[in-house]
């Protein structure tokens, strides 16, 4: 399972855990489709099972890039084993967290992630059918927009309106949406951009991904000075290679590369490695790779940053991990492509009218829990009337929905019963 780090949540820990990697595109998945249809064609998804899925399929369909082009993406579709009712399945769309922007991270191209089981299981239990998009660029060609609000949210309408196009007779055409990090993020995304559509019925987030500027020039640097004081005040010498604060400023290198890697997909002139110093703009290619598709997953960039971190603490003993010369906060601070970005992106930016529930742990060292709550108040405020707030005592970044699973169902049910 992932190492508990400050920032990988902020932008974000992943509800898909992965132990396998395999190849990335079936021929279906290069090639450009400039026609109106959503569906294009699906295939059997083997890395993995479900006792309660009675069948797993990864569907690709058509939908609109950053680029301009319409050109495929692909999902994964879980179908009960409840009998359909009489006016049709339900739908509940799970957005996964991050896995980083190589086609080799899709989360159809591996195995599934124990904490999505959980949820997956309980809702194909209650009858529902799961569709579960890679997003825009992971699995297909192009480049993940990672963490782009309005990519994230089109993939997942795009991928209902396919389903709904070849399946129409199987579905009652209601829908839902739920995810946990980049996801939570997403599933106020979708939120957003589906308000008007009056089949869909609400959204869940788990610690959704919310001003990320400010954990990263705010929150981020205090925390884990304050982390490194309390390693270094250890009656029991800890090694730097198990040292939170070595692991959460990786984990933060990580996450700065995989955005600025996704800004390319709408803007391809854009020079990412300018946010980082010199010596870390190798490690941040990384995520990116030759070309945009076969970049590093989550884990191999965050190794690599951690890596020349603890090199660079080894040559002099004086040397802190936030003086490592990894991102440079005032370029990012300055940079107006980063800051539009980190604006269009911010979730709960207007009204929602439909039920939203925001589940949050308050152990959370990735995503604080006061970063939500303000968002939670500004969505409020903002007059959508039906949002909700779960602060679980003691939770994690990873842990709080997981938790609060029974919870998650609920609500889904309360708004969109199965049956």
């Amino acid at each position: 399972m992932r190492r508990k780090t400050f920032f990988a949540g902020a932008m974000l820990a992943t509800a898909f855990t992965f132990v396998a990697l395999t190849a990335c595109n079936s021929d279906d998945n290069n090639q450009n489709i400039d026609n109106n249809k959503e569906y294009v064609s699906e295939k059997d998804y083997t890395l993995d099972k479900l006792d309660e899925a009675s069948s797993i399929k990864i569907m690709t369909y058509n939908m609109p890039y950053l680029n301009g082009k319409n050109q495929s993406a692909t999902a994964l579709i879980m179908y009960p084993k409840t009998p359909k009712p009489k006016d049709g399945y339900r739908i509940v769309i799970w957005a996964h967290g991050t896995v980083g922007v190589g086609d080799a991270c899709a989360p159809s191209n591996n195995v599934l992630g124990d904490n999505f089981k959980i949820t997956a299981k309980a809702l194909l239990a209650q009858g529902y059918v799961i569709v579960a998009p890679d997003y825009e660029g992971l699995g297909t060609p192009g480049i993940h927009p990672y963490l782009h609000l309005k990519s994230e949210s089109l993939s997942a309408i795009h991928a209902i309106k396919a389903v709904k196009e070849k399946y129409a007779k199987d579905f009652n055409g209601d829908w839902m949406s739920a995810g946990q990090s980049q996801g939570g993020q997403a599933s106020l995304g979708i939120a957003e951009y589906a308000n008007t559509d009056s089949t869909y019925k609400g959204a869940v987030a788990g610690a959704p991904a919310s001003s990320l500027g400010k954990i990263i020039l705010e929150v981020a640097p205090k925390a884990l000075a304050g982390i490194e004081a309390q390693e270094n005040a250890s009656p029991v010498p800890i090694p730097l290679e198990k040292r939170s604060s070595v692991t959460s400023y990786a984990t933060l290198l990580a996450y700065a590369a995989l955005a600025g890697v996704g800004i390319k997909a709408e803007k391809p002139s854009y020079d990412y490695t300018s946010i980082f110093e010199d010596r870390a703009k190798g490690f941040a290619k990384l995520a990116e790779g030759s070309t945009g598709d076969n970049g590093d997953c989550l884990d191999g960039v965050r190794q690599a940053f951690m890596a020349d971190i603890i090199k660079f603490m080894n040559e002099d003993s004086k040397n802190k991990v936030m003086q490592y010369p990894g991102l440079n906060a005032e370029k990012f601070k300055n940079d107006p492509v980063i800051a539009q970005f980190l604006k269009d992106s911010q979730p709960g930016t207007k009204k929602i009218d439909k039920p939203i529930l925001v589940i949050q742990g308050k152990a959370d060292t990735n995503v604080p829990a006061v970063v939500t709550e303000a968002m939670v108040r500004g969505l409020k405020d903002l007059g959508s009337p039906t949002v909700d707030i779960i602060l679980v005592d003691g939770a994690g970044h990873t842990q709080a929905i997981v938790w609060k699973n029974d919870e998650l169902v609920k609500f889904i049910n309360k708004y969109m019963p199965a049956q």
